[in-house]
């Protein structure tokens, strides 16, 4: 089976995160979403997968390459302005000749996908789309299925009290190459406005398949920091670099922790970082590859990312840093402060509750 995962999107939201890396390369647990995407099919054996590229291509390809690496094989589909879903897939056709499964580049999930493919066959469907359910429908495109699963109506992002479903779209779908003769060439072309609404309409043998695993879309900076605790609270089966310590913490080669550092349960610390004395890191937090935290330092639930350095006396709390940035001693950042990469944030200075700083300050 072939796979093609979706890598063009530009991740407005994630801003300013994504001013220097496509969505599908921002660093979960320390590695880009996409390979976390790369790793689940290749657990299921599903070792030929294709990507659609459009903003910052090179970030991409220059990491993974021709796939090898990862023991699979990737084929780039480059798109010169975006083609919208279905038709960034229809690039794909000659490609994607049997079943194929689509999966969204920033996608956190460990779904079981023999199970989402076991149901698309025993359906004989022509398409079936993942489907979670959810508490509050409101953020999600919601889907209504009879009591065979078979879809037949979409409501978007509905108000409480006017759902009629609370089964979200996961963006995981699962199709025959028969789904190509309801998108036309070289057109901008879209699954949920266009192509799904059509299969409906024509009565199409097109399923939903509800799952149980998890699954969050980590498309704005509150899913963002949402997935990343949900991982570290064991919520999802993901592969996470380091060495596993009691207490669920994960650190990596080379790194050095001061005798006097208090490291809290449910951290990950990368490779080669250095953390001072009288240091203390809780809850759910994330500190990538090469970073130096310096003495006294307190970080909590907070996403680091690699070669930064916060100097001593500094406070984090819920926070996330990009890469390369400085946050000199005694700085004062609110929580839920989000740093672009290479920020330097100079000794004394506040940065307020909240704010996005998308370069060096």
């Amino acid at each position: 089976m072939k796979a093609m995962i979706m890598a063009a999107g530009v991740g407005s939201r994630l801003e300013p995160l994504t001013l220097n890396r496509p969505k599908p390369m921002v660093p979960v647990v320390n590695r880009p979403a996409m390979e976390h995407i790369v790793k689940l099919l290749t657990r299921y054996g599903i070792t030929e997968i294709a990507a659609n590229l459009w903003y910052l291509p090179e970030k991409i390809t220059d990491y993974f390459q021709d796939g090898a690496r990862f023991g699979v094989k990737f084929h780039y589909s480059r798109e010169k302005e975006l083609m919208g879903t279905a038709g960034g897939v229809k690039k794909l056709e000659s490609f994607l000749d049997e079943t194929f499964v689509i999966v969204s580049g920033d996608a956190v999930t460990d779904i079981d996908l023999d199970a989402l493919i076991q149901t698309h066959r025993e359906k004989k469907a022509i398409a079936t789309i993942a489907l979670r359910p959810v508490e509050d429908p409101r953020h999600f495109g919601v889907v209504i299925t009879d009591q065979e699963g078979k879809i037949k109506a979409f409501q978007e992002k509905p108000q409480p009290g006017e759902a009629l479903s609370k089964l979200a779209n996961t963006g995981i779908y699962v199709f025959e190459p028969e789904i190509f003769r309801y998108i036309p060439a070289g057109e901008v072309y879209d699954f949920g406005k266009q192509v799904f609404p059509h299969l409906v309409q024509a009565g199409l043998p097109f399923y939903g398949s509800v799952m149980n695993e998890y699954w969050c879309d980590i498309g704005t900076l509150d899913q963002y920091r949402i997935g990343h605790y949900d991982i570290l609270q064991g919520r999802v089966r993901l592969d996470i670099p380091g060495d596993w310590h009691q207490g669920g913490i994960f650190i990596g080669e080379g790194t050095q922790i001061a005798p006097t550092a208090k490291i809290g349960e449910k951290v990950v610390i990368g490779a080669n970082c250095r953390i001072g004395d009288g240091v203390e890191i809780l809850g759910e937090t994330v500190i990538g590859d090469g970073c130096h935290i310096g003495d006294g330092v307190k970080i909590f639930a907070s996403i680091i990312w690699d070669q930064t350095i916060i100097e001593k006396n500094v406070r984090l709390v819920e926070c996330v840093v990009g890469s390369g940035c400085r946050i000199l001693s005694a700085a004062n950042i609110g929580a839920r402060v989000v740093l672009g990469d290479q920020v330097t944030v100079d000794a004394g200075q506040t940065i307020e509750t909240s704010a996005k700083v998308p370069e060096r300050s």
